[in-house]
């Protein structure tokens, strides 16, 4: 069965994800996770980002380097996504843009 990767990751973001994983102390086992937090009424939900162990019902798959894990059911709102990394003078951080309308 061919695994779907619903998320892909800039080269930049790649390369802060491996700098969190080299400097934070993030334990071995703990692959990178990203969802959804459902938010009800017009607000829609946001995205999410973090380390996490493996768990039952969760889509593993690699990009970059990178092991990514996320929930099964997470996976129709994280299709066509791609998380970017911003570093300007203004903000810093993760950015998760949606490649298709």
């Amino acid at each position: 069965m061919e695994v779907i990767t619903p998320v892909t990751i800039t080269e930049k973001a790649a390369e802060e994800v491996k700098n969190i994983f080299d400097n934070k102390n993030i334990p071995q086992e703990y692959k990178l996770r990203i969802g959804v937090k459902g938010g009800g009424g017009c607000g829609g939900f946001s995205y999410l980002l973090g380390f996490d162990k493996k768990k039952e019902g969760d889509q593993e798959y690699e990009l970059a380097g990178i092991p990514i894990l996320v929930e099964k059911k997470h996976m129709m709102y994280l299709l066509d996504l791609e998380v970017d990394f911003h570093e300007g003078s203004d903000a810093r951080g993760f950015t998760f843009v949606k490649k298709s309308s």
